[in-house]
């Protein structure tokens, strides 16, 4: 017996028996329903005739990017926002709902001082945020001033959905985060960032310490990753079909940190899942460098866009604040000015999708400021600008 994920719709609308058995039926009358149990073999074939059943998938670990600890706390404002330069823009993503899916949020930090969180728990370790990764985004995306120093890009934001789905212990299982995703859409968010990833290599150490042989533990998690991968598309599929109807968050994810260029330059690996689903935006991170920008070492490639993601110093747990790096801290910032985006795009009298705040978000991106023979690969089109 293993556990698995299985993915149906519900309809708003009647639908008759052929569309479900020929599958000509339109998403944007569909809302998805995420379910997990353990079953067998023979229960998942009779699962996968089912027409109500869209998908069957084994669940599969998921973690938060761990991020680089820096030296000591940087004592400047977040040197991002002037970066992307969201410090000149007249816009501060007021009227934008953003839902974040990490380790939760630290409510009582002043930087979140007047806001509405709505937090739910995935995780089953509880609501609140005893790690401290999912508050540093938040800080980052929307925070306030602390102390005179600004750490949020769209500090406008007055509503925001805290999805807890990794533990305290940075871990979590993928159905946590599909089910969070399709929370996030029914409670109508406009932008959703993830900063986590499904634990491939994790997977693959888990069943090799619990006796399975290299290459049958390799096989199995390779099942696992592809079945979660068509379950994001799957998601995302019905996201995009409901961008009539308004409700259709542009979903931002980090690309990872797991390449290790400062030990071998050609040491680098793609970007996974989330940030390698369809239609989401992938992010990796730059840090500064001689008055210009380079890609941070461990930033793993094919990402769409750059964004800073080395020192950044936003919120932390107990009313402080921590400077750290990685993809997750990259991540945020242009969560932050997607918002700004978005509110832009509202005052301009047009109506915001995730499909033209991404095109808004990629066509305003700068490649001039990145040091010489900088790689496309590296940086995607370049590094996100606020309006």
């Amino acid at each position: 017996m293993k556990r698995y994920i299985t993915l149906r719709y519900v309809f708003q609308r009647r639908i008759s028996k052929r569309e479900l058995d020929t599958g000509m039926f339109s998403l944007a009358h569909a809302l998805p329903r995420i379910s997990t149990e353990q079953l067998s073999d023979r229960a998942v074939s009779e699962l996968k005739s089912d027409p109500q059943i869209q998908l069957v998938v084994p669940a599969m670990p998921v973690r938060l990017i761990t991020p680089v600890p820096a030296d000591t706390l940087s004592l400047t404002a977040n040197w991002g926002i002037k970066a992307v330069r969201a410090d000149k823009s007249v816009y501060d993503g007021a009227g934008v709902c953003v839902a974040i899916l990490d380790t939760g949020i630290d409510s009582d930090h002043p930087a979140f001082a007047g806001m509405t969180l709505v937090q739910k728990d995935f995780s089953e370790h509880g609501n609140g945020d005893r790690n401290g990764h999912g508050t540093h985004c938040a800080g980052t995306i929307f925070g306030r001033n602390d102390g005179g120093r600004r750490i949020g890009i769209a500090r406008g934001v007055e509503r925001a959905l805290i999805a807890k789905v990794l533990g305290d212990d940075g871990a979590g299982q993928s159905e946590m985060i599909f089910q969070a995703l399709t929370w996030a859409m029914e409670e109508h968010a406009d932008i959703i960032s993830l900063s986590l990833g499904f634990d491939f290599p994790g997977m693959i150490s888990r069943l090799v310490a619990d006796g399975w042989p290299l290459n049958m533990a390799t096989s199995t998690a390779l099942e696992a990753y592809g079945g979660n991968l068509r379950m994001f598309d799957a998601i995302m599929a019905v996201f995009k079909a409901q961008a009539a109807f308004g409700t259709s968050p542009l979903v931002i994810a980090a690309a990872g940190n797991e390449s290790r260029r400062d030990i071998k330059p050609e040491f680098r690996v793609a970007a996974s899942l989330p940030a390698a689903a369809a239609d989401v935006l992938s992010v990796a991170a730059v840090g500064r460098h001689d008055g210009k920008y380079a890609v941070a070492d461990f930033s793993n490639i094919q990402a769409l866009l750059a964004a800073p993601g080395v020192d950044i110093t936003s919120a932390w747990p107990g009313g402080g604040l921590r400077t750290i790096s990685g993809t997750s801290m990259a991540c945020p910032h242009v969560t932050g000015v997607a918002a700004l985006w978005w509110q832009f795009l509202r005052q301009s009298g047009i109506k915001p999708t995730a499909r033209n705040v991404a095109s808004r978000l990629i066509s305003n991106a700068r490649k001039n400021v990145f040091i010489p023979n900088t790689d496309e690969s590296d940086v995607g089109q370049g590094l996100v600008t606020a309006p």
